[in-house]
Order: C-alpha cells, then sequence, then structure tokens
C-alpha cells in the first residue's frame, strides 16, 4: 500500500490559461506527472475575466479543473473535497490569498502546504509588510513549503520565517511535447516571455542591443504586454501572445534562445524558469543571464551560455560553430530530460507529501 495513489486538492492561479502568467505551465506538467503515477488531482482555479477570454486548456484530461467565484464558494462548495483530501496545496499569487490559507487551514488542519511559483517575490514583498497573497504569521502553519527557488533561500525559510519544511520544487517540463520539430532556424535569438519591467533591462542589453550591433541577423520577442512605446530595431520580430502548444515550434526555428530572470529571483539565485527547461528540452542551445545556482544545473560553457553583457551575446551568435552549438543543446537537453520532467517533479512531491502526511495515511490504512 506504500504506493497507493493520493486524492490531492490544489488552488492555484491558474490552469486554464497561460495568458499573462508561467503558473499554468508549471502546474500542468507537474499535475500530469501526478496523473501518470496514478494520483488524483482536483484543480481549484478563482474565475477571472483576463483567464477566461484566453483559456488555452479548458477542459485538461489529466485533472478535475473546477472554477470558483468568491473565498466563500471555495469554502462550501468544496469543503467536503478538501476536507478528505490527503493533502491539499495552495499556490502563490492566488486571489486573496491570505482568506484562502486560513479557510483552507480551517478546513484541512496539518495538511496544507503551501507552493511558492515566485519565493524571491514574495520574500521580498513580505519584508516590505505586502501580504498580497501570503501573511508571514501562515507560514509556520504549512507541512511544507514548497519553492520554486533553492539553495540558501530555504534556510531562510525556516530559520527566518518560521516554516516547519521548506524543499525546493523547481519547476519542470512536459517532455512528451517540448521535442524538436524539425524546421529549419529563422532567427538567430529568440526570447519568450511576458513584458516585466526589472526582466526588460536585461532584455534590452541581451537582445535588443545584439540586434542593433547585427543588422544582419534576425532576432524575436514573443509574449504579451509590452509597452507601446519600445523602440523595437527593425530586424526583431514580436509575436504577442503564444499559447503553450506552440513554444517548442518556436524554439525549434531559433539557433540561440535567451533565458532572462527577474531582479528578485537573480538576488536569491538558484531559481530556474520554465523557460529555461522547455528550451533545453526541445534542444535548442541557451544563452543565459547569470545567477548564482544556474551553474549547478546546467554547467556553464558546457550545457548554456552565460551572458554578463551584450559583448558575450554578440560572440555567441557570431564565434560559436554548428558542432559546438549542438553540444550545448545536446549537454543541456540530457541533463533536464533526465532531471526535471513533470514526472521527475512528480515523483519528488509525491514522496514529499507522504513523509508530512503519514499519520493520515496510515490511519486511513494508506502507509
Amino acid at each position: 500500500m506504500r504506493n497507493a495513489p493520493l486524492d490531492i486538492v490544489v488552488v492555484g492561479l491558474s490552469l486554464s490559461s497561460s495568458w499573462g502568467n508561467g503558473h499554468a505551465t508549471t502546474f500542468r506538467s507537474l499535475l500530469k506527472g501526478l496523473a501518470a503515477l496514478g494520483h488524483r488531482v482536483l484543480f481549484l482555479e478563482r474565475d477571472k475575466p483576463w483567464y477566461a477570454a484566453n483559456r488555452d486548456l479548458p477542459e485538461p484530461d489529466f485533472c478535475e479543473l473546477r472554477l470558483y467565484d468568491s473565498v466563500e464558494e471555495l469554502a462550501t462548495t468544496y469543503r467536503r473535497e478538501i476536507a478528505e483530501a490527503d493533502a491539499v496545496i495552495v499556490g502563490s499569487y492566488v486571489p486573496d490569498g491570505v482568506e484562502v490559507i486560513d479557510r483552507l487551514t480551517a478546513i484541512a488542519p496539518g495538511r496544507v502546504s503551501f507552493y511558492d511559483i515566485d519565493t524571491p517575490v514574495t520574500l521580498a514583498k513580505l519584508m516590505r509588510g505586502d501580504e498580497e497573497y501570503l501573511a508571514r504569521r501562515q507560514i509556520p502553519d504549512f507541512a511544507t513549503y514548497f519553492s520554486f527557488t533553492g539553495g540558501p533561500t530555504l534556510d531562510r525559510l525556516e530559520q527566518e520565517f518560521g516554516a516547519k519544511d521548506a524543499q525546493a520544487l523547481f519547476c519542470s517540463v512536459e517532455s512528451e511535447r517540448y521535442r524538436h520539430t524539425g524546421a529549419e532556424p529563422v532567427w538567430d535569438l529568440g526570447y519568450l516571455g511576458t513584458y516585466s519591467p526589472d526582466r526588460q533591462p536585461t532584455l534590452e542589453r541581451l537582445l535588443l542591443e545584439p540586434a542593433r550591433q547585427l543588422p544582419d541577423k534576425r532576432f524575436v520577442v514573443a509574449g504579451p504586454q509590452y509597452p507601446a512605446d519600445i523602440a523595437w530595431p527593425d530586424n526583431v520580430e514580436r509575436i504577442d501572445h503564444l499559447p503553450p502548444a506552440e513554444h517548442a515550434a518556436f524554439y525549434s526555428r531559433q539557433r540561440f534562445t535567451l533565458n532572462v530572470t527577474r531582479a528578485d529571483m537573480i538576488a536569491a539565485g538558484w531559481s530556474p524558469s520554465v523557460r529555461l527547461f522547455e528550451a533545453a528540452a526541445v534542444g535548442v542551445p541557451i544563452v543565459s543571464d547569470a545567477w548564482d545556482g544556474l551553474g549547478e544545473l546546467l554547467p556553464e560553457g558546457e550545457a548554456i551560455v552565460v551572458a554578463r553583457g551584450t559583448e558575450d551575446v554578440v560572440a555567441a551568435l557570431c564565434e560559436t560553430g554548428e558542432e559546438d552549438r549542438r553540444r550545448l543543446a545536446d549537454a543541456a537537453q540530457e541533463i533536464v530530460l533526465s532531471a526535471h520532467t513533470g514526472l521527475a517533479r512528480a515523483k519528488e512531491l509525491a514522496a514529499a507529501l507522504r513523509i508530512h502526511h503519514a499519520p493520515r495515511l496510515s490511519a486511513a490504512g494508506r502507509p
């Protein structure tokens, strides 16, 4: 009975829509992995108009998805499912998150964990007294604080914020969907990501300025919410929202792809993005900004190009031969497909949940 299926309730920002957020792709990969292992998941998502207008996965086949309109509806309509679940996981940036967490912990005491897909941002907000979706007082109540960020941040969560157990649960990739299409490269360097003010200076330094210096090469930026006043060089193509179903084809048409990290995550280190793993799985060489822990995941010069300035990007585009380009891509792909798939991450999550919910599972006859 040790590997009996778990009944898990997840309350997250979004599963149905990847528009303007990286949470949906993270949850999709993780939950598909859980389904492959035989676990049952109910995902509860706040019904918001901006997601309703952009739903690219309204009916997932790997879990049950239900929408709710208010905290009260969540706590009443789904009270039985929450109360009977082996584990309840609430994600970061859930609307009215503080109230949601209070209601969940009242219904399922000792069985609620937090999955922070924005850990450095969350801790920076808490240090400012900003409790938009999590109150500092709630952290010690979680069975486990799962964090998108590893490294020293886990010690900080336990020692400074009182988490009982902080564990890294990095994002992952759906390996069956992220494969090279065989298409020939169209762009020399591309970037996929929603506009963010703190990422834009890096995008300027590592893509727009190289585009200006290399007018004979082609570049692309895909993602929504970019201000109209950005001066895009003529050789930079713009694509608005690109749904996950088109990501693999997008990566496949690039000679190199760019990974850009938010400032809070650079400061914390150990915060690999979904895009990093997606690109590696497809088999496109990656150019990334620098942060602590990156080399432990993808060794610099062996599986990734780390760019600290415009000149590093220009050198990569102009001086990297085809053999070295393929060597970089193959090394990153091997690492990611062996350790950072949705199935691998689901195994980590299920193992952690069994440890921390062992008394309840044993009492239910499911050790």
